[in-house]
């Protein structure tokens, strides 16, 4: 094994490893968003928003993301949507771990006892007063340890992104191969790097786990 090799191109890996995280990251806020108004669609009372919101969830669900990703960036064009391979990135990799955090965020929101949402409504709650004071708290504990999962798969998935040359973590280990021949050594500092983020995620869902299971 080359150590003198890891040595030198270590802090290479580390400032992709940024890269990574900062397209984790982007692409978690969009999935979120998107999640969030998914799962209000497939919940609402209208035809066509619950029509919209199936459709979206079976698309992104239903298709595999490096397809979602070569067909927002390769075909964008095509239809006069051209983008920078970082923003078809974030975009392709929010609108997928979108669809799946919707299921989590609906599959939390129906779990919570009927009994209580009608409780607070005879008390004379609002819908709004009902959904933040009464469901959203305790849809909220059940709902960490789902996007915790999606979240680490984000971040492995994240790795997608190198075939359409954003250069992360994953496309920083395929360059030096090709300069190096050294594979072992580069692709165990890049999978090194990946254990070490997935942990700080699991760690991050664990704390707030406790947070959420004392209130």
């Amino acid at each position: 094994m080359d150590f003198s090799l890891m040595q030198r191109v270590f802090p290479f890996f580390v400032e992709a490893a940024f890269v990574t995280i900062e397209i984790t990251a982007l692409a978690l806020v969009l999935g979120l968003v998107a999640a969030a108004l998914a799962a209000a669609a497939k919940m609402s009372r209208s035809a066509p928003l619950r029509t919209i919101g199936t459709l979206y969830v079976s698309l992104f669900r239903g298709t595999p993301c490096l397809i979602q990703l070569f067909v927002l960036y390769f075909g964008g064009p095509q239809v006069g949507i051209n983008l920078e391979p970082f923003a078809a990135g974030v975009i392709g990799l929010g609108l997928n771990i979108g669809a799946y955090m919707a299921e989590s965020i609906r599959g939390a929101l129906v779990a919570v006892d009927r009994g209580q949402i009608e409780a607070a409504r005879t008390i004379g709650f609002s819908r709004f007063q009902t959904l933040r004071k009464v469901v959203l708290p305790q849809a909220a504990r059940l709902m960490i340890r789902p996007l915790g999962v999606n979240t680490v798969a984000l971040l492995k998935g994240s790795a997608l992104v190198s075939t359409i040359s954003v250069v992360e973590l994953t496309y920083t280990a395929q360059r030096f191969i090709g300069s190096t021949y050294k594979p072992f050594e580069i692709f165990g500092i890049a999978a090194l790097l990946y254990m070490i983020m997935v942990y700080a995620v699991a760690r991050v869902v664990d704390m707030l786990d406790k947070r959420f299971a004392i209130v």
